[in-house]
């Protein structure tokens, strides 16, 4: 048997038990589709405590996450793979343009943010990440990803938040970089909230 009949047939087990056990479809259409949002407003909210050390975290996550994005279109360019309710029979339970599957953006997104924050805090990191698992899974139960998509969408992820740690740690200008942005930022955040006030 092959990695792709492999791949597929783990892909069928999973898609179809959406039709086992429909009373999860509901919530697995939300972490499919919804759920990628409170990333984004983790992502804000732990900005706007104005400790250095989130905000390093967050700026890092950024910067991660833009790498991590640009491997996964790149690749999803080079080695282009049709989604699974293209060429098979599947129970699809979120709609979804017909364009390339490999690897998921999704996880790749997910995975690079939880990690990132998993980096500066193991805790909350934790459910972070399993979050991300979450998202992950939900999107081959309902019908858009296969396994190795997501997978490989989530080894991305992982890899390039450590690599990306790896860099600030051992390289000065960068992290002497990173936080002159932060304090550029806070400047004018500063006197955003003096004119505001004043008014």
């Amino acid at each position: 048997m092959s990695f792709t009949e492999i791949d597929y047939h783990v892909f069928q087990a999973i898609n179809q038990l959406g039709n086992n056990f429909s009373v999860l479809n509901p919530l697995m259409k939300i972490l499919a589709s919804k759920a990628e949002y409170v990333f984004d407003i983790g992502v804000v909210m732990y900005w706007f405590t104005r400790q250095e050390k989130h905000r390093r975290m967050v700026a890092q996550s950024l910067f991660s996450a833009s790498i991590a994005l640009a491997i996964s279109g790149i690749l999803g360019h080079f080695f282009y793979r049709d989604r699974p309710f293209v060429t098979h029979a599947v129970l699809q339970l979120i709609p979804h343009p017909a364009n390339a599957s490999f690897p998921s953006d999704h996880a790749t997104a997910a995975f690079v943010i939880a990690t990132s924050i998993w980096i500066f805090s193991r805790r909350s990191g934790y459910i972070w990440l399993l979050l991300a698992a979450s998202i992950a899974f939900s999107r081959i139960w309902t019908g858009v990803h296969y396994p190795s998509d997501i997978i490989s969408g989530a080894v991305i992820g992982v890899l390039t938040a450590l690599l990306v740690n790896q860099l600030f740690l051992r390289s000065e200008k960068a992290l002497k970089f990173l936080k002159v942005l932060i304090h550029g930022y806070e400047i004018v955040e500063s006197k955003v909230w003096r004119k505001k006030i004043r008014a």
